[in-house]
C-alpha cells in the first residue's frame, strides 16, 4: 500500500525565504505565513503586529520593522511610503502604482500600465532609475 505524503504548510514559505537569501528564523517563517495566507494586500507594521498576536505569533514591533525592511529588500515586498514616517507594505511586487485614501489611510492598486509617464530626469552621474512608483492621493468630496 503507497503510503500517504502529509503536505508541509510551511514548505512553500521556507522555498521563498530561501530563494530571496534569507535564514528561515521562526518569527520569519511566522510572519512569512501570515503575509502568504493574506494574498494581494498593503498593510502598515502595526497591522501586521496585531494580526501576528491574533494569531498567537509572539513578536515585538521592532522586530516586525526589521523583518519587513528585510523582506523588502531581499524583494518579497514594496514599500510605500505615503508620508514622512508612514509606510505601507505591499504583497504584490509587480509593476504597478497606487491611489491612496487620504480619509481612510488605505492603498489601493492602479496598474502599471494605466499610468504612462512621457519621461523622466536624467539620473544622476553613476546610477540608474530602478522603479518609479507614482502614488495618487485621493480624498472623498
Amino acid at each position: 500500500m503507497a503510503s500517504i505524503q502529509k503536505s508541509r504548510p510551511y514548505a512553500p514559505v521556507l522555498d521563498r525565504l530561501k530563494q530571496a537569501g534569507l535564514r528561515p528564523t521562526r518569527q520569519r517563517i511566522a510572519l512569512a505565513k501570515l503575509l502568504c495566507d493574506a494574498g494581494d494586500c498593503h498593510f502598515t507594521a502595526e497591522q501586521l503586529h496585531a494580526k501576528a498576536a491574533a494569531a498567537g505569533v509572539r513578536v515585538s514591533l521592532a522586530t516586525i520593522y526589521n523583518t519587513l525592511h528585510q523582506f523588502t529588500h531581499a524583494g518579497l515586498l514594496r514599500e510605500i511610503v505615503v508620508s514622512p514616517g508612514s509606510s505601507y507594505f505591499d504583497t504584490n511586487i509587480s509593476d504597478h502604482h497606487h491611489f491612496f485614501f487620504e480619509g481612510r489611510g488605505e492603498l489601493s492598486d492602479i496598474a502599471g500600465d494605466d499610468v504612462v509617464i512621457a519621461s523622466l530626469p536624467q539620473p544622476p552621474s553613476g546610477t540608474t532609475v530602478d522603479r518609479v512608483d507614482v502614488v495618487i492621493r485621493v480624498k472623498n468630496i
